[in-house]
């Protein structure tokens, strides 16, 4: 079963529950800015494997203390639940890392 795109209310619903999250070039947005590069770098190889275990992968950018996120679903041709979902547990990795 392909992965269903969102519409934009659906879009617009997500991220008032995401803070920190926007809608960018199509994708989702964030950038996190963390105390230096280990815990930038943490955050990425736990987001790496929660990524991974969904089959669901960012791009993503980093420098030394901040990371860049986008997510989309390129099965989809945008944004899915997928993103919503995977955003969701970036959020829950990137307190514990302290952004």
């Amino acid at each position: 079963m392909a992965t269903a795109k969102l519409g934009a209310a659906q879009i617009e619903a997500g991220l008032k529950k995401l803070p920190g999250w926007t809608l960018a070039n199509g994708k989702l947005h964030r950038e996190y800015k963390f105390a230096d590069f280990v815990a930038a770098f943490g955050f990425m190889a736990g987001a790496a494997l929660v990524a991974e275990s969904m089959n669901h992968h960012p791009e993503w950018f980093n420098v030394y203390h901040t990371v860049k996120v986008d997510l989309t679903t390129h099965d989809a041709g945008g944004i899915s639940a997928k993103d919503f979902a995977l955003a969701e547990k970036m959020e829950t990795l990137a307190k514990k890392a302290g952004a």
